[in-house]
This record gives structure tokens, sequence and C-alpha cells, in this order.
């Protein structure tokens, strides 16, 4: 219920009006069934402006943090993030991750839409980076179609540290489907999964049009951080 008053009666119209989000590939969403949205990832605001223009719900997993706020600044959190679809999730790896996996394919599961950034974590530099085999494995599982999704200039709107986004207008691009079931059967092999992985990204770039560099974000950010804490 608060998800639909938000999107419909409150938060959507006002951001539709200032932001004027454009889009393109609307129809290439299934109208039913399990699906999964495979996004760049460039600004808090892609998990915002990426359900205003669905009629589909979208569900995100998104890191346990976010829930777990302490007081009323904790507890509008918690409700800002349930409300608006977020799962929470422990990145912690090992049977975490196979928690946060089965989350996800509960989603699917009940015929609902599953919006994940292979990458793992918002761009630094507005690049596009490799992506994590998590969402390869969460296809073959789920036995389920992906749509790649091209969020355009949410990080000139909402930069990376900032809490008030900027005026601007930003873009939503979604590709055609891309069907793995030629591989259903074999989420075991790694290289396998790799494949499946470098093909959605590679459908990201061609769609983005976003540099593409070939190593995780996370690494770029943690190489990044020394020299942050030494200004």
């Amino acid at each position: 219920m608060f998800y639909w008053f938000m999107k419909n009666l409150v938060a959507g119209p006002i951001l539709k009006t200032v932001f004027r989000p454009w889009v393109s590939g609307l129809e290439n969403l299934p109208r039913k069934g399990g699906v999964i949205l495979a996004s760049n990832h460039l600004s808090f605001i892609d998990s915002v402006f990426l359900p205003l223009v669905m009629d589909r719900r979208i569900f995100f997993l998104a890191k346990s943090d976010y829930f777990t706020g302490r007081g009323i600044r904790g507890w509008l959190s918690r409700a800002f993030f349930n409300g608006t679809g977020m799962l929470p999730i422990d990145r912690s790896g090992g049977k975490a991750s196979e928690a946060s996996l089965n989350t996800g394919l509960a989603v699917l599961a009940r015929g609902e839409v599953l919006g994940i950034y292979p990458e793992g974590t918002r761009s630094p530099d507005g690049k596009m980076y490799r992506g994590r085999t998590g969402v390869a494995r969460m296809i073959l599982e789920g036995h389920v179609p992906v749509v790649p999704v091209a969020m355009i200039d949410t990080e000139k709107v909402m930069p990376i540290g900032t809490k008030i986004p900027r005026m601007g207008r930003i873009g939503i691009v979604f590709g055609e489907p891309l069907d793995f079931s030629r591989f259903e059967g074999m989420e075991g092999d790694r290289f396998i999964l790799r494949s499946i992985t470098d093909e959605i990204m590679y459908e990201l770039n061609r769609i983005s049009g976003q540099e593409y560099v070939d190593v995780y974000a996370t690494s770029v950010k943690e190489r990044a951080a020394p020299a942050r804490r030494a200004q």
C-alpha cells in the first residue's frame, strides 16, 4: 500500500514533473512472469526512478545496513526501504551469499520482477565495470529471462556523496530480453556463469554508451580509499 501510495500519489508525480525522465524500450519488459532487470548503477536514485517508469512492481536486493539504523532516523530508513520494495541481504559472503540468492529466487518464483546491479556497487566515476556472476546464477536457477536496463545521466543529477538531487533530466533504456535457457542446468560451471555475465555487461555497455573497464568497481574504490584518507 505504501509503495502504491508513494509511487502514484506522492513522490512519483512530483519526481516525474521535476526530472521529466525519458524512457526507451519499455515494451521489452514482459507483462507477467518472473524476470530479472540487470541495470548499470550510477547513482542512489537509480532505485528510485526505475520503479517510477514501470507498471509492474520491482524488488531490489539491498545491503542489510540500510535496515539496522536506530532511533527515528533508523525507523524512517527502514520504512522507506521496506515500502519501496528493497529486500535486506547480507553481503559478507559464504552462507550469507547463499541466503541472498534464495531471497532473489523467492521473488522470481512468485512471478515478480527482481532488479539487480551486476557491478555490485555504484560506479565511482561514471564508467562501467566488470559484472559479478551472481546475476548469472540467479538467471539459471530461477529459469527466467533477463532484461538489460541502462540508467542515463543519473550520476549527474545525484553524484555519489550528495544528499539532494540537482536539476536535470535522466533517461532509462530497456534493452531486448536475453534468453540463456541454452545453459540450463549449468549453474555450477564458473566459465558459463562468467560468459553469461559478460554477455549481459556487453549489452549494458552498448545501450548505455559508457566507457567499459574490465576490473571490478569495488577494486577501484579500495585503491582510491587510502588517497581519500590522506587528503
